[in-house]
């Protein structure tokens, strides 16, 4: 008819991602768009192993898990002006929701773009909060958990030891989400992930097939408490696990910084004018036949090489004894490898990280009270200097973008807003509104301070964070440093503004679904929550810069200085039409419902996009 493509309202279609990566490495195994897996076989030849028996992690209800990644959200996410701190400027974002459909949501306007995970998920430990697995009811549960429509929906619940499928479950819950949030990742990425011995090795082999053996980077050993337990019969645990893998090996891991207590044993016994120094291995770590040789010493001494041979060649080896770096003992029986201190500049992390240096849970615990005025509203938060650490050896810098999609009570955005090397940083928190445990004691607390839920308390600890800065910033001299942003921006997860044709007439029959295409916004709907539907829609992120114009005397919106319009008019004309297209737009959508049903002037309204050369015109 008119030619106006509509705007697509789902979230961004995994299938056929996944296909255009195939296409673009094998285009000859593509016969009228469907893949022949003969043809493939034939293609890559020797490498398909064709074996019944294969090597791989397999659970109850693992292929049900790419069902959950390959079924679109039809949700959107809703701003919260009133719970927000100061919109109009920040770049941060926290939203409330559950974050299998919140990540579904960001795919087009995140995808590639994060520089560091971290998140802190359910242990499985038998009494927290787990997630439905059933993929066709994921939004429709979640608004119904939270309120939002009659409770008919699959509840979400604790995974009890007593389930029959309690391992599986957990599996099922964290395998899509890791799925989805490796596509958000940068090709120099890194996610961080948080577990104890329960499900560490699920969640190892369950990395190992999302982000590729090849990128597991190390298991880190967090010593998390330092007083003993007082048990008598078991041990007393005081570690947990945090597991690092990266998207590519495009990621570089940084040295952390160096303090007194590293360079304690460097030293000038020889007054070398390199400066300090200290002794370093000689030996070489494999065997190496080649490095197997004597060296004699200026007194005609014989040393022997080690089993695996040096760690260099004989030429190299007289090259570092002439300049001094490699020198002989007092004896002459053995060399001596010179580490000097002015070529450190950093220290390679290890994969044990202590207490005393990046913190445990009860300074985690400790450092909220303080925020919260002597009491403690959550009970499981991580230390910030666990997170600082994280971040450094992420490398992170400023702009780049951060996200934990299990945010808890918000200890990430803590750690970027008081650290100076991560405070121009911008984070993204998912956290789903789940109720507070009021029988316990930090739940009394928290419902004594009107936070119903654990989105609320990391809410209000951003806000307790950014009052706190404030308050500091006043009281000292201003030196002119770049502004710190001290807000964020929540968005609420819901369903679409829109009414969506499903095409299932078994659960919708035709005639209701045409009925809502005659009047397809929701009438509860406000104009902002439109306009940031169709922004991340149409890849925008949630942060992008909007300002309102008057074109035509009608109201239009611009974002990303003008590389999209949006008019939410619902009387269009001929000459707003045109006066929209003078503005050059790469990209312009308006209500479909603006046009009144005039074909001839949503033809008119073609021809002008195009003769402006209007990139992309599209109705919703």
């Amino acid at each position: 008819m008119a030619g106006i493509q509509k705007l697509g309202l789902k979230s961004r279609n995994i299938t056929e991602d996944q296909k255009e990566k195939l296409k673009a490495l094998f285009p000859e195994v593509f016969t009228e768009d469907k893949i022949d897996f003969e043809k493939l076989r034939l293609t890559l030849g020797d490498e398909v192993d064709e074996g019944e028996e294969l090597y791989g992690m397999i659970w109850p209800g693992k292929k049900d898990c790419f069902k959950v990644i390959q079924e679109p959200s039809i949700g959107t996410l809703k701003p919260c002006r009133d719970e927000s701190v100061n919109w109009d400027t920040t770049e941060n974002l926290f939203i409330e929701g559950d974050n299998l459909e919140v990540l579904k949501l960001l795919q087009k306007s995140y995808y590639g773009k994060i520089k560091m995970i971290y998140i802190d998920p359910p242990y499985n430990t038998g009494n927290e909060f787990i997630y439905p697995d059933k993929y066709s009811e994921s939004l429709e549960t979640y608004l119904a958990y939270t309120g939002q429509v009659d409770d008919e929906g699959r509840k979400f619940s604790t995974n009890t030891e007593a389930d029959g499928r309690f391992h599986s479950k957990w599996l099922n819950m964290m395998y899509p989400r890791l799925f989805l949030a490796r596509n958000l990742l940068r090709d120099d990425g890194v996610i961080f992930i948080s577990i104890d011995d329960n499900e560490i090795k699920n969640l190892r082999a369950l990395c190992d097939e999302v982000f590729g053996e090849d990128n597991f980077l190390a298991n880190v050993i967090w010593q998390h408490s330092i007083q003993p337990k007082g048990y008598t019969d078991i041990f007393s645990v005081h570690h947990n696990h945090v597991l690092c893998y990266r998207k590519t090996n495009r990621f570089m891991l940084k040295s952390i910084h160096r303090t007194e207590k590293d360079n304690k044993h460097y030293s000038n016994p020889d007054n070398d004018p390199n400066g300090d120094w200290r002794s370093g291995d000689v030996r070489n770590a494999l065997y190496r036949p080649n490095l197997i040789y004597d060296i004699l010493t200026p007194s005609g001494n014989v040393i022997s090489p080690p089993p695996n041979g040096w760690r260099w060649s004989q030429e190299t080896l007289n090259q570092k004894i002439a300049s001094g770096e490699v020198i002989f003992n007092e004896g002459q029986s053995r060399i001596i490898r010179k580490i000097y201190l002015k070529n450190q500049s950093g220290r390679a992390p290890e994969t044990i990280w202590f207490a005393n240096d990046v913190g445990f849970t009860r300074e985690a615990a400790s450092s909220l009270k303080s925020l919260f005025d002597g009491v403690l509203p959550f009970d499981t938060a991580k230390p910030v200097r666990l997170i600082h650490r994280i971040c450094e050896i992420s490398g992170l810098e400023p702009d780049d973008i951060v996200l934990d999609f299990f945010a808890g009570s918000a200890p990430l955005a803590e750690a970027l807003l008081t650290k100076d090397d991560f405070q121009h940083c911008k984070y993204i928190l998912i956290q789903l509104p789940e109720h507070i445990n009021t029988d316990k004691p930090h739940g009394k607390i928290a419902e004594q301070l009107n936070l119903l839920t654990v989105a609320d308390i990391g809410k209000e600890r951003i806000r307790r964070v950014i009052k706190k800065i404030e308050k500091e910033r006043a009281e000292q001299l201003d030196f002119g440093e770049p502004k710190q942003d001290l807000g964020f921006k929540v968005f609420k997860l819901d369903k679409s503004n829109f009414k969506i044709w499903d095409g299932n007439i078994a659960n919708k029959p035709i005639q209701e679904q045409l009925e809502l295409a005659i009047d397809h916004i929701d009438p509860n709907s406000r104009e902002e929550d439109i306009l940031y539907e169709i922004l991340l829609k149409s890849g925008f992120e949630l942060t992008t810069p909007v300002e309102k114009l008057t074109v035509a005397g009608k109201k239009v919106y611009s974002a990303a200085e003008g590389a999209l319009l949006i008019c939410l008019e619902k009387n269009l004309t001929k000459e707003l039409i045109r006066a929209i297209a003078e503005k050059e737009p790469h990209r312009v959508v308006c209500l479909d419902s603006g046009f009144k049903g005039n074909d001839q002037l949503k033809t008119n309204a073609v021809q002008i996009m195009k003769s402006f050369k209007v990139e992309s015109f599209r109705t919703v």
